[in-house]
């Protein structure tokens, strides 16, 4: 297999189920050419080759000068530390990591437990449910927004205009995006300018605050600060609990297992995350130099994607991969990645993961899926791996 267009990787039908291909790609084309945005790319499937790229400095995330018309297109949203590297990087981090401490997370946990109880006694009214709209969207959206200080008529639309901002895998891709990406910025200034006159006990405050102390945080570099943290606390969990729960109702023993054995709940998700992957692939990196991976050459430039979603299920690194086990041990999986771009997100996402997916299935033991599998719509993405609809009866 010499080339494949990366638009393939991003189709609904592909997101399904992309684990025969990919073992496929491990086997016969480990580090596959593919083109991005005009760039010559290559995705690496292997879980030892990804393990090292996530943490080779090597590579880049920081903007190419030929990828300068995209950070202009798309104003201040992209210029956030995930798209920077060095001290620019430790940085951004520094500032913005005050938002997932364990600390601050684990002080959560009453609010999550709450959000789920009040989510779920209003799934159990509906005629039809939708686990998605009704459950998986709701609870994250709730919580980080709740932790930055979103106002509540601002969320239902930062949740739809985020989706078309998750790296697009065309030129045109990009510009549709662009129109939610200004709608955004525009609100974003218009929170920090109401937290400048009026500070409140919220993230977004705090980032003002950092900003006016002189800890080098510019107006872009801030409202990307808040897009990022905004899609950090909130993507990955929306589809970490979505597709958790569409493979713990595909797996009745293993769910049942957790429901008899609560303390599985810590390897649990640590499974679910290496078995669905709800960040498929990883976001760019470039080359700084000509360098070579499994005698496959790459020159100075070169954009990489690291396929987590293979390396989460190589033969090489787990013991029958394609088998459900919550309690798999060990599970070196990377499903947040790896490396000083380490998802900063991770620790709330755990968390609210493990306690929406125990509440679920304590509340209904027996809930099941009233479509087949393949009749279930999943979303278009080349980065996140995420169903668009679970509709349930329970």
């Amino acid at each position: 297999m010499d080339f494949i267009k990366l638009a393939t990787l991003a189709r609904p039908k592909f997101k399904a189920d992309p684990y025969p291909f990919y073992a496929r790609l491990r086997v016969e084309s480990p580090v596959c050419r593919t083109r991005f945005l005009g760039w010559r790319a290559w995705l690496v499937t292997r879980y030892n080759d990804v393990l090292s790229l996530l943490k080779d400095e090597r590579l880049t995330k920081d903007k190419q000068p030929s990828a300068s018309w995209i950070h202009f297109v798309s104003g201040s949203i992209t210029r956030h530390m995930l798209n920077a590297d060095g001290v620019d990087h430790v940085r951004l981090r520094t500032l913005v990591h005050k938002a997932f401490t364990p600390t601050l997370v684990e002080r959560l946990h009453e609010n999550i437990e709450g959000a789920c109880q009040e989510l779920l006694d209003r799934l159990n009214t509906n005629s039809n449910p939708d686990l998605m709209r009704g459950y998986a969207v709701p609870l994250p959206l709730t919580i980080i927004a709740g932790l930055l200080g979103i106002p509540d008529e601002d969320r239902s639309s930062f949740h739809t205009r985020s989706r078309s901002s998750l790296s697009p895998s065309t030129i045109l891709g990009v510009l549709r995006a662009v129109p939610d990406q200004r709608q955004l910025i525009r609100q974003l200034r218009r929170i920090v300018a109401q937290r400048r006159h009026e500070p409140r006990d919220d993230l977004i405050t705090a980032l003002v605050q950092a900003e006016e102390a002189g800890d080098r945080l510019s107006e872009k570099e801030l409202i990307a600060a808040i897009f990022l943290l905004f899609i950090a606390g909130y993507e990955s969990t929306v589809n970490l609990i979505g597709n958790g729960a569409l493979t713990l109702i595909n797996n009745p023993a293993e769910r049942h297992r957790l429901a008899e054995n609560p303390n599985l709940g810590p390897s649990a998700i640590e499974e679910l995350l290496r078995f669905t992957s709800p960040l498929d692939i990883s976001t760019q990196r470039f080359a700084r130099e000509d360098f070579t991976i499994d005698s496959v050459r790459i020159s100075k430039g070169d954009a990489i994607f690291a396929v987590l979603g293979s390396a989460n299920r190589d033969e090489s690194q787990f013991d029958e991969p394609n088998t459900l086990d919550l309690s798999r041990e060990p599970n070196k999986h990377l499903a947040f990645g790896h490396g000083v771009h380490f998802c900063i997100g991770a620790p709330l996402a755990r968390l609210e993961a493990k306690i929406a997916l125990t509440t679920l299935f304590q509340r209904f033991p027996n809930l099941r899926v009233v479509k087949s599998t393949d009749g279930l719509r999943w979303r278009k993405s080349l980065i996140v791996r995420g169903l668009e609809e679970l509709p349930v009866a329970t």
